[in-house]
């Protein structure tokens, strides 16, 4: 009986069925785990978690996983481009409400033209230019947690999931 439990628990989770509450409670808790990481380096990076930009990605990443922009490029790339974008803006306008929503346009564009299409790094420039916030930014958090949610996603679907995640890493 309890072989046949986990034989349940673990094809509810290998499908991935959206209609599983199984599979729902298994995702909501790696994105709870996943958060709770990102609680802990903004701590440590003295960043609120509010500035960390990942939480929308690992919606993303941990229930579809299999879409183009959860894919490692468009997940690590498109934080990257969209804080650059946000850094850019900022040095050449400085924190005016008019270069935030500026600056959100042209990491779409800049994502869009780069392959790297990630609708919630869309955030990045936003907290970029309104926050005034340094160059430091693109390193810690935004390069360390997109290098950190890409590798907890390759262990959750691997370890947990027992699906291949990603479909191609570039």
């Amino acid at each position: 009986m309890k072989r046949d439990w986990q034989r349940s628990l673990r094809k509810a989770i290998s499908r991935n069925d959206h209609r599983n509450v199984v599979a729902g409670a298994v995702a909501g808790l790696g994105g709870a785990i996943a958060i709770g990481v990102m609680e802990l380096f903004s701590f440590a990076a003295h960043y609120p978690l509010a500035v960390i930009p990942f939480a929308t990605s690992i919606v993303l990443v941990i229930g579809s996983p299999d879409v183009e922009p959860a894919q490692p490029r468009a997940l690590i790339g498109g934080h990257l481009i969209s804080a650059l974008v946000g850094l850019a803006v900022l040095k050449l306008t400085g924190p005016h409400a008019w270069a935030a929503a500026a600056a959100v346009g042209l990491s779409i564009l800049a994502m869009y033209v780069t392959g790297t299409f990630h609708p919630p790094a869309g955030i990045n420039p936003l907290l970029v230019v309104s926050g005034n916030l340094p160059s430091t930014f693109l390193l810690a958090p935004v390069l360390a947690g997109a290098v950190l949610l890409t590798a907890f996603s390759y262990l959750w679907h691997r370890g947990v999931r027992r699906q291949p995640w990603p479909r191609r890493w570039l």
